[in-house]
């Protein structure tokens, strides 16, 4: 368990850390300015991470001075915090500050019940980078051209509670390049898993959405139904089997036009007379732990329907790929990163869910429905 985020592991008699108020924002905002030559936050973005549920910022004091600062930030939903950023005033390193802020932060990130810790460093930064391996951080990969001088950032992660089991390992990770595209983002991650032969661009993640796509959604552009995905995956060498708790159509009810409603009935039919030609099975089975548990934990990895309230403070249908599971957590990829809310793809990609977070985010709209597309990463099992 992380140590008392009160004191430091070095000189607990001088440097204190405690909750940043909106009375520390000038002198944060002096720490930004000294510490940082490039990729500086505005003094409107620190008063805003100050006042954010989803952030915990930090402030380090030695002999009754704010001497450095941390702020953490948390997704909505998933057990995992990002360190998002640290400083410590240049006239008073090597005082035990930035440890203490540093166990500070993984305090933080146990009490929201965190199994990780993940942060981002440049690539040149060998006295943060040898700092955060002495607390046991490891790095898990990395981001080319990442800072404004295109600097690369390194990818660094310290489990801070519970334990991952060894077998679970996550594909290869992709963000989705639009709004609309969530669904091809998730294709895209489940074929390369099961080891596809194709070529991962933006071509593909439109062509995969023109091949699924329901035509119509509220705000605009199409969005894609299991149906539509099953095909387009089967066509792409994947065996999928769909999983749905109702045979109704998928966000027909969210689209007011009559015409378009129609339109949207046609296609998804048309898409599942394509999946009983293909011999695409279709299970009447709920994305729930008691069914997906089994099924991940054997090999297999799934695409998943879910609400993007629960994550992303939006209420619209939302695909992500889960890929490993145990008692405790489910492990997703989510193609959207949230830049507006200062994500990478560190707070996108390899997400441990709570199975009741889960189960509340993969029931979507008034119909609470559930939709998943199962494949096998091992098509002999």
């Amino acid at each position: 368990m992380p140590q008392s985020h009160s004191q430091s592991a070095t000189d607990p008699a001088e440097v204190t850390v405690r909750k940043a108020v909106i009375g520390d924002l000038d002198a944060i905002m002096t720490l930004e300015v000294q510490s940082f030559d490039h990729d500086r936050l505005s003094r409107r973005s620190l008063r805003h991470l100050l006042t954010r549920s989803s952030a915990s910022c930090l402030v380090a004091e030695l002999s009754g001075r704010l001497v450095g600062y941390t702020v953490v930030l948390f997704r909505q939903g998933t057990a995992v915090a990002r360190l998002y950023s640290i400083a410590v005033d240049p006239n008073h390193r090597r005082k035990g500050i930035g440890p203490a802020l540093i166990t500070a932060a993984e305090g933080e990130a146990f009490d929201h019940d965190c199994l990780f810790l993940r942060l981002e460093v440049r690539s040149d930064n060998a006295a943060a980078i040898a700092l955060y391996e002495k607390h046991g951080y490891r790095q898990f990969g990395r981001h080319l051209d990442y800072y404004m001088d295109h600097t690369e950032a390194l990818r660094y992660e310290k489990r801070v509670s519970g334990a991952i089991p060894a077998h679970i390992q996550s594909p290869p990770y992709y963000a989705q390049t639009t709004d609309f595209t969530c669904g091809p983002a998730a294709m895209i991650m489940a074929l390369a898993a099961t080891g596809s032969d194709i070529t991962v661009n933006r071509g593909l993640e439109l062509r995969l959405w023109r091949e699924a796509t329901t035509i119509f959604m509220p705000g605009g552009l199409g969005g894609c139904e299991p149906f539509g995905m099953a095909v387009a995956l089967a066509r792409h060498g994947a065996e999928p089997e769909v999983w749905i708790n109702n045979d109704a159509p998928f966000f027909v009810d969210s689209v007011r036009n009559q015409a378009k409603q129609d339109v949207m009935r046609i296609t998804q039919e048309d898409f599942r007379d394509m999946a009983e030609d293909m011999g695409i099975p279709v299970r009447r089975r709920l994305a729930n732990r008691r069914n997906l548990l089994p099924a991940l934990t054997e090999g297999s990895i799934a695409i998943v329907l879910i609400s993007g309230y629960r994550m992303l403070r939006e209420r619209t249908p939302h695909w992500i790929l889960a890929y490993g599971a145990d008692q405790d957590h489910i492990y997703v990829h989510d193609p959207w990163v949230g830049e507006e809310n200062l994500e990478t793809a560190v707070a996108a990609a390899k997400l441990p869910i709570p199975w009741p977070e889960f189960e509340r985010m993969a029931r979507q709209g008034r119909e609470r429905r559930s939709a998943a597309i199962l494949i096998r990463k091992d098509k002999t099992l």
